[in-house]
């Protein structure tokens, strides 16, 4: 008798419930709440199947089967009800939850419903949140970009003018006659060549940049010491600091090994020393240091600039920042890249650079993992 019983009702509650998932994926683009009325149903559904195939199994009298049927009836509407109540509420709070989407304005402001919402919108409310956060500051950066492009097309284009409506001019002079003498004659052609120069290193400037921008620009990377890229950088730029009257002092303690871009972290390196030349009065020290403290390895160069105003500091790597009103350059001026230049080459290579004011002048400081610090090698 038991065994019949369980197996009537088992496949009952079977069939019932293929039809009830039935229902239900037809029903798949519905309410939440027409979902749980359905389940709720099914539950019903099953639970009376079960109670009538134990009534007629056991033969109960008409009176009795009627009191059970009537309490599973209740039971039944009680459970409707409440998943009823159960589905209106679900409803309420994801159409809270949709409004609070719409009502999102251009600037991505997101203003989450208030009160309590079930554990799974709440997650979703959350993930919304941080979505339209991530939105703000992608449009943020976006028009950062945007800007720091318009001030350097407008910086370069001021700069390339300056150089070649001078050699427009010496030219010109040359091919009329109007300077004759042999002095003024070379003296012309050497600036023409200087200001041909000053050009071919700032397009060299405007393509590395537009590398590092586009993200395209290629690692070669091997193990080195940063006292070699100390000294490079040094023999690089001596005659510059040599006619600028400034002393260069180097230093590297121990061999510091990391794994970088020879060619390209020293040209950031060399961009920071030039910058600090050509801010550093004559008769004026820069030093070059590196070293490490067991995980990173630093490279630091300290001028003697006189200082950066605190509100320029955080401005010092973007591109086109010259901290100065004046766009035209001094004669060992350029674009002002050098720093943005520098900036990405070093954030290529996963490090940071930073500067403070410090004693005369400032120091720039490069951070980078070491080379046995378990970090990729590209």
């Amino acid at each position: 008798m038991i065994g019949q019983i369980i197996l009537v009702t088992a496949g009952l509650g079977l069939l019932i419930a293929v039809l009830g998932l039935g229902v239900l994926w037809l029903l798949r683009a519905r309410s939440i709440g027409v979902m749980l009325a359905v389940v709720a149903v099914v539950t019903v559904a099953a639970t009376l199947a079960g109670v009538v195939a134990i009534i007629f199994a056991m033969a109960i009298e008409e009176r009795s089967k009627n009191i059970v049927l009537t309490v599973v009836a209740i039971a039944g509407a009680v459970g409707l009800g409440v998943a009823f109540v159960l589905a209106r509420r679900v409803v309420k709070a994801g159409r809270r939850l949709v409004a609070a989407v719409e009502a999102v304005p251009a600037s991505g402001e997101f203003d989450p419903p208030a009160g309590p919402l079930f554990a799974e919108l709440d997650t979703l409310r959350s993930a919304l949140d941080q979505a339209y956060a991530r939105i703000r500051d992608g449009r943020e950066r976006e028009r950062a970009l945007e800007s720091a492009r318009r001030e350097l097309v407008t910086w370069v284009s001021h700069d390339l003018r300056t150089p070649l409506a001078g050699m427009r001019a010496m030219a010109e002079a040359l091919e009329d006659g109007v300077v004759s003498d042999e002095a003024t004659i070379r003296r012309y052609h050497t600036q023409i060549r200087l200001e041909v120069d000053r050009l071919s290193e700032m397009v060299d400037d405007l393509f590395e940049l537009s590398r590092i921008h586009a993200g395209t620009l290629r690692l070669s990377r091997s193990p080195i010491g940063l006292g070699d890229l100390v000294s490079d950088a040094l023999a690089g730029v001596e005659p510059l600091a040599r006619a600028k009257g400034v002393r260069l002092y180097g230093e590297a303690n121990g061999i510091v090994p990391v794994n970088v871009d020879a060619g390209e972290l020293g040209r950031a390196l060399r961009n920071l020393v030039v910058n600090a030349i050509r801010h550093t009065p004559a008769d004026g020290t820069i030093s070059i240091r590196a070293e490490d403290d067991g995980t990173t390895a630093r490279l630091s160069v300290s001028d003697a600039c006189g200082g950066i105003p605190e509100d320029d500091l955080p401005r010092v790597f973007d591109v086109a920042f010259r901290g100065e009103a004046a766009r035209t350059p001094g004669p060992d001026g350029g674009a002002g890249l050098g720093l943005a230049i520098a900036r990405g080459i070093v954030e290529a290579h996963e490090g940071d650079i930073s500067v403070v004011n410090t004693g005369p002048g400032c120091r720039f400081e490069i951070r980078l993992p070491l080379a046995d610090g378990g970090h990729r090698v590209g």
